[in-house]
């Protein structure tokens, strides 16, 4: 039996109504591939099935809608406030772990599902052959050795920050199509762009023993000033990146280089469950209202290579599931092939002979890759309900202004604060949940100073998606810093507020004309998270 959910007792209670490869070029060019010119144009014509939210009767429907509105009233906190993930919300003391919880809601059987799955995150991995059973394949060229060496505690990445340790942050490396294939394997979304033909994707610094690595990243930063216009002056970290002690020779003069930091895993499942109507709903790709926000979908292949749906994972919102998210991963960051990334030499290319010549960790018996797809399901369902913790301090009178100054700042345009998810789910847990993520999923212009030059699906080199807030101001305690942004930059959420720009330019310069005691009460509201 399904238990009741923090959105069924509103509606009774309320009164008023790769860089992958390129797989083979028959693929690429089928004929059963829908031409892309169907879905590349900005005005999308999206099947009626996800227009309208088909999960919900009408009654229903529009009280969904009026729950999910942006309230008016910062006199007290709203209902349910603090159940950021609805019933999926984890009520337990915040500390490091405290984006280690599993969903509040979940089985005893989904459980222990999810323990396995938590013991296959933590796994480290090791060269090929090697006694261990099935724990080998690694590599052999890559960035890390398990899933949490990245999303440590399962939380946001960092810079290196006087350290040589990148393990949380790499680069991205990528250029655009070259030949008529891969063109249209960009088109039919087969590819979100090309990769470096030696490096691959992405920069690996880590290599196997008798390899070596590609080389490393390097970071410089410029102080930037900024002056509120009150006079108070802080100072920006203005970053640029490059790749030294390249062991394969140059980059190519085309490629791009890009930083990524691991984003915190939290929620993922809830997110997947927003129903595609309700993001399409909020997207205005040519700012038809003129509020100078022009949010897009991002779009996918999807894992049945089939019509393109949204994407909703990564910082350009390239993948449109948790499943494809952590298989790109898997094969990218650690070097370990899966069914929908098969690649045994990770992100090796044509170009590195003696990574691709190297054995392999795939064993017959269990399956034809090195994480096969029992590995893979439980690492996904692990994904999937890590829960968001409880909201604190949501009655404070600092954390109220603060939320008042955050919604009239604009911040809302593209933070969107609730939803509520399908009915419709793979997971009961993730089902009709009233949850407030701050994040519209869509893409947008962040404008030249936060742009890194590289297209990635229909991203544009300045557009990234709106990261969720929930459980930002845990972000100190559970990993030990406060880098936000893509590339971390941001030593605070001051600064990450301060490099917007683009569409968010408007909201930024809101917050910046407020008094210092009002900026304190929105980053006091923004720590309740």
């Amino acid at each position: 039996m399904r238990m009741p959910t923090k959105a069924d007792e509103i509606l009774k209670t309320e009164k008023t109504p790769a860089p992958i490869s390129l797989l083979t070029a028959a693929i690429v060019l089928s004929s059963t591939l829908m031409a892309a010119a169907q879905y590349g144009a900005p005005e999308l014509a999206w099947p009626k099935t996800m227009q309208e939210r088909g999960d919900l009767i009408p009654k229903d429907r529009k009280r969904v809608e009026r729950i999910a509105r942006p309230t008016t009233d910062f006199s007290k906190p709203e209902r349910f406030e603090t159940m950021s993930g609805g019933a999926a919300t984890s009520r337990k003391l915040p500390n490091q772990d405290a984006f280690s919880q599993s969903s509040a809601n979940l089985s005893f059987e989904e459980e222990e599902t999810f323990k396995l799955g938590n013991a296959l995150f933590r796994k480290m991995w090791v060269s090929s052959p090697s006694s261990t059973d099935a724990s080998d394949g690694l590599g052999p060229l890559f960035n890390a050795r398990s899933c949490q060496s990245c999303h440590l505690k399962d939380g946001r990445g960092h810079p290196p920050e006087h350290s040589t340790d990148a393990t949380s942050m790499f680069l991205r490396l990528a250029r655009g199509p070259a030949t008529d294939e891969e063109r249209a394997a960009i088109e039919n979304f087969l590819a979100p762009n090309m990769p470096d033909p030696v490096y691959g994707g992405q920069l690996q610094d880590k290599a196997i023993p008798g390899l070596r690595a590609e080389g490393k990243m390097v970071i410089s930063y410029q102080d930037q000033p900024f002056t509120f216009p009150d006079g108070t002056e802080v100072t920006l970290r203005k970053p640029s990146y490059s790749a030294a002690d390249l062991n394969y020779g140059p980059l190519a003069a085309d490629t791009t280089v890009s930083p990524r930091v691991a984003n915190p895993m939290i929620g993922m499942g809830l997110l997947q469950a927003i129903h595609p109507a309700d993001l399409i709903a909020n997207a205005d790709p040519n700012d038809e209202d003129g509020d100078g926000i022009s949010g897009r979908v991002g779009l996918a292949r999807g894992t049945r290579l089939d019509n393109p749906v949204i994407g909703r994972f990564g910082w350009k919102a390239q993948n449109a599931s948790i499943r494809e998210q952590g298989s790109e991963a898997f094969a990218g960051d650690i070097g370990i092939s899966n069914p929908l990334v098969p690649r045994h030499a990770g992100d090796c290319t044509e170009a590195e002979v003696e990574c691709l010549e190297a054995p392999n960790g795939v064993q017959e018996r269990l399956g034809d890759t090195e994480a096969p797809d029992p590995v893979m399901e439980l690492v996904t369902f692990y994904s999937e309900n890590l829960a968001v913790p409880a909201r604190r301090d949501v009655g404070d009178p600092e954390v109220l202004r603060g939320k008042e100054m955050f919604y009239t700042s604009g911040c809302v345009a593209c933070h969107t604060p609730k939803f509520v998810t399908s009915r419709k789910t793979g997971n009961d847990a993730h089902a009709f949940q009233l949850i407030w993520p701050y994040s519209d999923m869509l893409l947008h212009d962040m404008g030249e100073d936060l742009a890194d030059g590289q297209v990635v699906g229909v991203a544009s080199g300045s557009e990234w998606r709106t990261a969720p807030l929930w459980g930002i101001g845990l972000t100190e305690t559970v990993s030990g810093h406060t880098f936000f942004l893509h590339d971390g930059r941001a030593r605070n959420l001051e600064e990450a507020i301060l490099w917007h720009g683009g569409e968010a330019t408007a909201s930024r310069d809101a917050y910046a004309a407020l008094d210092k005691k009002d900026r304190d009460a929105l980053i006091r509201f923004l720590n309740s998270l």
